[in-house]
């Protein structure tokens, strides 16, 4: 049991940097190390518009899911950014 659970820790781990690794993507000035999950990134200087439309589109292409802006906009972090389109 504690083998399983450590299993899913490590796959959860690798999925939130696979999405960081993503979500980094989007940006052109923005260094990756400055992207963690707990990054409020409405605060990024790159941030705006055309990325949030890169997130809308990345988690089309990348996770076969729908989001909005509206949804967008109620996250914070990354990690709720990963949280909402993980949990659609």
């Amino acid at each position: 049991r504690g083998r399983v659970n450590a299993i899913r820790t490590f796959k959860g781990l690798v999925a939130d940097l696979r999405f960081i690794a993503n979500f980094a993507e989007l940006f052109d000035d923005t260094d990756v190390s400055e992207i963690t999950p707990k990054t409020i990134f409405h605060d990024l200087d790159e941030w705006g518009s055309l990325v949030g439309m890169g997130v809308i589109a990345m988690a089309k292409t990348q996770y076969g899911k729908t989001i909005t802006g509206a949804e967008i906009k109620s996250c914070i972090t990354v990690e709720n950014l990963f949280n909402l389109i993980n949990n659609k």
